[in-house]
């Protein structure tokens, strides 16, 4: 039986993060019953009540609800150290709002825990995929990823959905090498990954855009581009990936 770590990253969601956390652990509870699983609030600056909910229902269920606080925003940042400080076998994140269905959570565990993938990541983008979002972040989307494919040569097909998983021994090697600390932190991370032989699995998934998303879209894409040329120019760090071990499959 493997341990799942599932990160929620969140900055001042005191309104979505209690249904977030009640959705996940029934569904984990049903799902993931032949897992270790634990949740893990990984408070970003927040100013509102944001923490006190975490920590009250890390008092609650401490045996399913952690938490940890940062001072400094950034979702790279968060799961920098949310990663790197877990103990657990399977890493992995999702989006606050849950607008990436559950459905697609098992898959993209068993990817990690049982066909010996070291990443994971959930796919708007591939044949199988089911999205309902407005036509500008459509085209944003796509535009991106193609840049992604023609500069790097990639083969992954969506490096920003918030629905991915990690392996501990992955992690261990990768996060040292990531410099980015907020939403290009993704993209990093799979291009490095990628081009340096870890092996990743993609998971189609059904997708409904969050109206109330706190993306700023100019300033991400900004960011993004910025990093690209970043890693285009400096060149990706020369790491290597660790023997995948699938781990004994769940009963």
């Amino acid at each position: 039986m493997g341990s799942v770590e599932i990160v929620i990253p969140v900055l001042n969601e005191e309104k979505a993060l209690p249904s977030c956390i009640d959705t996940l652990r029934a569904f984990c509870a049903k799902e993931l019953s032949h897992y270790r699983w634990h949740i893990l609030v990984a408070d970003n600056g927040s100013t509102d009540a944001t923490l006190d909910i975490a920590r009250g229902y890390s008092q609650r269920h401490p045996d399913e609800v952690g938490y940890i606080h940062l001072e400094q925003r950034g979702r790279g940042r968060a799961l920098k150290r949310a990663w790197s400080e877990s103990p657990r076998d399977i890493l992995t994140y999702m989006d606050v709002d849950l607008s990436t269905g559950l459905d697609a959570f098992p898959p993209l565990v068993k990817a990690i825990a049982e066909d010996g993938y070291h990443i994971a990541i959930g796919t708007r983008l591939a044949k199988g995929a089911n999205i309902k979002r407005s036509p500008t972040r459509e085209v944003l989307s796509r535009g991106y990823n193609f840049i992604i494919k023609a500069m790097f040569l990639t083969k992954f097909s969506d490096a920003q959905c918030g629905f991915k998983a990690i392996s501990k021994p992955a992690a261990e090697v990768l996060l040292p090498h990531m410099e980015d600390n907020a939403w290009f932190f993704d993209t990093e991370l799979l291009i490095v990954a990628e081009k340096r032989g870890f092996r990743i699995a993609e998971v189609p998934v059904k997708w409904i855009e969050d109206p109330d998303t706190r993306v700023k879209i100019r300033k991400t894409v900004t960011d993004d581009l910025k990093g690209l040329w970043r890693l285009r120019r400096g060149g990706l760090p020369k790491v290597a990936p660790p023997v995948a071990e699938p781990q004994r499959k769940a009963a």
